[in-house]
């Protein structure tokens, strides 16, 4: 495959941030993230740059969020005090008021805006935000740790320059709040493949929530049941995501890339391994289309840096060594971590549970193909794949 330029935008400011000691979500998992890069030597690859951000600015922010609500935040992220504001989601367990709160979404979503400016605007072919896919905000409120929605934000850009944008998520919970941003339109193809809401945060993204207007058949679903592994999530990729994407042919993806599918988050309740998310970037890949990554959830620290390091190396078409690198094992053993491999085995849930999981993602894939597919299909041309 042709080399192509890539960016890693990482900024060291977001280790100034901290959501709490016991909150899950924890800054801290992009510094290993980027050490682990480091260990590899995949921060010195010929066709890549790294580059920092800055904030974004009001005038993109209101493109999507309520002027109310970026007050109310720039307030309370300067506040000595404890704050809350429920009717904005401010405060609660989920999402804390922590002082800094609005420089650090600011600079999340000016992260995901750059990586997309320089796919855009410098030519660059791939762009990797691993502070980015606060896929849960809201116009007016915070919830699932996301205050600011980035990807919405750089879609609007887009669009507004009249570009078809195909955004997908692998994020072991729903897209919503970027399903909820583009659930009108035919500019903007949503796939977010996701633990079943019927149990699980943030209790939405149904086969049904197909879109509306214009939007109708623009919003595309696959709910999954607890013990998904490696083979059931492929083939929800494999049987959706694939021939979407081809038949919709986007200017460009973007993807929120989540580590929390892991089998050992502790979040969460899917099985899939590195074999799986793998095999889904090898193939976003070898689209060849322009393709802005973001990091998205991941509450197990090591799972994320090893997913990170993977997402990267496939975007430069790099084959690593299976072996975490000795300074690397050496830096993380003093945390109390005693990972020594980058990659898992595949993995099959046991039989029992397997069985209801397969058997539900079919349904889904079935309701997909009668409700969805004849107007992306038929809108576009018949896949290739």
């Amino acid at each position: 495959m042709k080399p192509c330029r890539t960016a890693l935008i990482y900024s060291p400011l977001f280790g100034n941030f901290n959501y709490g000691d016991n909150h899950p979500f924890k800054l801290q998992r992009n510094r290993m993230a980027y050490d682990l890069l480091e260990a590899y030597g995949l921060l010195e690859l010929p066709n890549m740059q790294i580059r920092g951000c800055r904030a974004i600015d009001d005038e993109l922010l209101l493109t999507f969020h309520d002027k109310a609500y970026i007050a109310r935040l720039k307030e309370f992220s300067v506040s000595e005090e404890p704050r809350a504001d429920f009717r904005f989601g401010l405060g609660d367990a989920d999402c804390p008021v922590f002082k800094g709160l609005y420089d650090c979404a600011a600079l999340g979503v000016g992260a995901t805006f750059e990586a997309v400016r320089l796919v855009e605007e410098e030519g660059f072919h791939i762009a990797f935000n691993l502070t980015g896919g606060w896929h849960h905000a809201h116009r007016a409120k915070a919830s699932g740790f996301s205050y600011l929605n980035d990807a919405v934000i750089a879609i609007n850009w887009l669009v507004a320059r009249g570009r078809r944008v195909l955004y997908l998520d692998i994020d072991a919970h729903h897209g919503d709040g970027v399903q909820e941003a583009f659930y009108d339109t035919d500019q903007v193809l949503t796939i977010s493949i996701h633990e079943s809401g019927i149990y699980f945060y943030p209790g939405t993204g149904f086969e049904n929530e197909i879109g509306e207007g214009r939007g109708k058949g623009y919003s595309v679903n696959v709910p999954l049941l607890a013990h998904t592994d490696d083979a059931i999530y492929m083939k929800a990729f494999d049987e959706v995501a694939l021939p979407l994407i081809t038949a919709f042919k986007p200017d460009i993806i973007i993807t929120q890339i989540g580590a929390d599918t892991f089998r050992t988050d502790p979040l969460t309740n899917l099985e899939i391994t590195t074999h799986a998310y793998c095999d889904m970037l090898s193939k976003i890949k070898h689209l060849d289309i322009p393709w802005v990554a973001l990091g998205g959830g991941g509450y197990d620290l090591m799972n994320t840096a090893r997913a990170w390091t993977l997402a990267w190396a496939i975007m430069n078409n790099i084959e690593l060594n299976p072996r975490l690198p000795p300074a690397f094992v050496e830096k993380i053993e003093g945390q109390g971590y005693p990972n020594r491999v980058l990659l898992d085995a595949l993995h099959w849930a046991d039989e029992g549970e397997r069985g209801l999981a397969l058997t539900a993602v079919e349904k889904s894939i079935g309701r997909i193909k009668k409700t969805v597919f004849p107007g992306i299909l038929g809108s576009h041309g018949n896949p290739s794949t």
